[in-house]
């Protein structure tokens, strides 16, 4: 059965450009309701713990380096199924590849700067949304 959250990040380079805004009213307009959101900068230790699962990739260190180079803004996000819909929302991972009208097509610069992040599964979401907010910080 498929979850109805999902965990998104507006990266640093979204944040930096101050896309913040315009992601999360595509992000509303897509009906996701916001459930719990703060904005942050992560520590190095923070973005390698988070990414943990590709700790073996080759783009694992330039990952944590860039994650943690800036603020970021942490959301959970509610909607019948929320990851699939959210994933459609974004677009391909590499912009170049996403479909026009995505949030990754409108606001991405390349592969690494891709203006956002989203759980790529039911479980991933409530490891990430564990990750970042507590039961007190969920509305």
């Amino acid at each position: 059965m498929a979850g109805n959250i999902t965990l998104t990040m507006i990266k640093p380079d979204a944040v930096e450009k101050n896309l913040t805004g315009a992601i999360l009213a595509k992000i509303n307009e897509a009906g996701f309701r916001i459930k719990a959101m703060k904005y942050l900068q992560l520590t190095e230790s923070q973005a390698g713990q988070f990414y943990a699962v590709h700790r073996e990739r080759p783009f694992y260190n330039s990952l944590v380096e860039f994650m943690s180079s800036g603020p970021i803004v942490a959301a959970l996000l509610e909607k019948e199924y929320a990851v699939a819909d959210f994933r459609e929302l974004i677009g391909a991972t590499n912009p170049a590849n996403a479909a026009p009208g995505t949030i990754r097509a409108l606001f991405a610069e390349s592969l690494q700067r891709n203006a956002v992040h989203g759980s790529d599964s039911d479980e991933n979401a409530i490891l990430e949304s564990d990750f970042f907010f507590s039961q007190l910080e969920r509305f």
